[in-house]
């Protein structure tokens, strides 16, 4: 067992689309994904009506309900389109129960919303979870994104191993497809030859596991899941929680020769302490 390739499976599960948040009831879904395999949880700030807000009163509690079940790591978002500034989206991370954040690292088309992610921002934010204290996942939406970590790399010291999540099928942004796959591993490669990045792969809109197992099988060291990218179990199944996704996705892991991580040896190879 010690020789397979170990994967961390990452669980988004709380929807984008706007409805009442029940932080118990996020909290055992997120433990029976704990259960299933899940060894981080990617969550936002979000008001009871699952507005992303500044305000992080309503999530903490959320955290806690979490933490009193499991170790899972807890990753909250810097991002997310909406009206906040950087200093409202950054409000994580300054937060004691947030061990890593995400880092969105340019401007993108994601459906009919811009994303935005300016140059000024994007370095605000960088220097923020490094005061802060917490591990980036780095999003990676287009190619010319991995060249400005690069570039932030050098100017802010971000340290090795980065863990990338690459993301595919939002419409406006690079198709779930081999070849965009290809393509974005290809360039990672020769921009980061000599330091190993890690990455990850999400799929908004996924309905199968076509390219969830063609990741996998390219040697993906994370795959997200969760209802924030998608609520089907197969092109015929939607579920009502998160738990059957990740149990999928970890069987998944070990039909292509892994095995999910544990929450430590997640902590151990991001750089979490």
């Amino acid at each position: 067992m010690s020789d397979q390739h170990k994967v961390l499976i990452s669980v988004a599960p709380v929807s984008a689309v706007p409805h009442k948040i029940d932080p118990q009831a996020i909290a055992e879904d997120v433990f029976q994904c704990y259960q299933a395999g899940a060894a981080m949880v990617h969550l936002h700030v979000r008001d009871e009506n699952g507005a992303l807000t500044p305000d992080f009163s309503l999530l903490a509690e959320t955290i806690r309900r979490i933490r009193a079940l499991c170790d899972i790591i807890i990753e909250v978002s810097t991002g997310g389109v909406s009206e906040l500034t950087i200093e409202e989206r950054c409000v994580p991370c300054h937060e004691d129960l947030v061990e890593a954040v995400s880092l969105n690292v340019g401007s993108v088309n994601l459906g009919q919303a811009v994303y935005r992610n300016p140059i000024r921002e994007v370095e605000y934010c960088v220097q923020s979870l490094l005061d802060g204290g917490k591990v980036p996942e780095i999003e990676v939406f287009e190619l010319g994104m991995i060249h400005t970590v690069r570039q932030l790399q050098e100017k802010f010291g971000l340290k090795d191993p980065l863990l990338f999540a690459l993301v595919f099928g939002h419409e406006g942004e690079m198709p779930a497809t081999k070849a965009a796959l290809d393509h974005m591993l290809s360039f990672l490669n020769v921009t980061f030859a000599d330091d190993a990045p890690l990455w990850g792969y999400t799929q908004s809109a996924r309905k199968d596991w076509d390219m969830m197992r063609y990741a996998l099988e390219l040697g993906a060291d994370s795959v997200r899941v969760g209802f924030e990218d998608s609520d089907y179990l197969d092109p015929e199944t939607r579920v009502d929680t998160n738990a059957p996704i990740v149990a999928r996705a970890a069987e998944l892991v070990r039909e292509t020769g892994g095995r999910p991580m544990t929450p430590s040896e997640a902590r151990a190879l991001i750089g979490i302490y």
